[in-house]
């Protein structure tokens, strides 16, 4: 390389950013006007529509809902993941140090997006449901509450988790070459606590229990809440490839 062309990478490696956090901040802010929209949704026609599921208004109010949203999250999940696939990087271990080091910081957006939305459906919308049939006696499994809960927010944030752990499976070296034990965990932990709604809803439709947290039905959703855990061995792996990418971009100005 010439002297010339040197400079221009040092000029080029001053001025080019590789941090851009907007899509993660935007996509945050339109879920948490969303969510905030919905739980608005909620008060007003949970109790307004949403006590009696033999009534004519639960199925406009409630149930379209339902038939709604679960088709198109099926569709988002698909189209996300499908997307992923089809653009991933076919020379995967051909990626420069520079431009694997922007691929990890926006795997960092993603997962910063994955944690906001977990936090919205497992923990925000999982206590204000405890609360509501503490209150409200059910007669369906398909509440107000859980048609926002288990069957909007839950895969609002599988989505998020599936978006992100395919990005990290098709365009970071690190993650394409091995499986990453922690950051499986970290997707497929929560992910179960959606097929663990059945046994919920079964268990809630032939036993009369009270809504307590730590009812032994409920026990699954926390086992797999504590597979969010993985989450700290997900940011050791990415941060110790960061440190590493950094300490490759030092010696390359260095020698520059």
């Amino acid at each position: 390389m010439s002297l010339t062309e040197k400079a221009g990478v040092a000029a080029k490696a001053q001025t080019d950013s590789i941090v851009n956090y907007r899509p993660a901040y935007l996509a945050m802010a339109a879920l948490g006007t969303f969510y905030v929209g919905i739980r608005i949704y909620e008060q007003y026609f949970g109790w307004k529509a949403g006590l009696d599921s033999f009534a004519p208004e639960f199925q406009t109010y409630w149930l379209n809902i339902m038939w709604t949203e679960l088709p198109l999250e099926f569709i988002a999940f698909c189209a996300v993941g499908g997307y992923l696939w089809k653009t991933r990087d076919r020379n995967i271990n051909a990626v420069a140090p520079r431009e694997e080091m922007r691929r990890l910081i926006t795997l960092i957006g993603w997962l910063l997006v994955y944690a906001f939305t977990v936090y919205w459906g497992a923990s925000y919308f999982t206590e204000q449901d405890g609360t509501w049939h503490q209150t409200v006696i059910r007669d369906t499994d398909f509440t107000p509450s859980h048609i926002l809960e288990f069957y909007l927010s839950y895969p609002i944030y599988i989505i998020a988790g599936w978006g992100a752990f395919m990005y990290g499976r098709t365009r970071i070296p690190q993650f394409a070459n091995r499986i990453s034990l922690a950051f499986l965990l970290f997707f497929a932990g929560p992910f179960m606590i959606f097929p663990n709604v059945g046994l919920n809803e079964w268990g809630h439709t032939f036993w009369f229990m009270e809504e307590l947290f730590t009812a032994p039905l409920h026990w699954g959703f926390v086992f797999f809440g504590w597979f969010g855990l993985a989450m700290f061995g997900t940011v050791l792996q990415i941060l110790g490839r960061v440190i590493e990418l950094s300490k490759e971009y030092e010696k390359d100005v260095l020698a520059i």
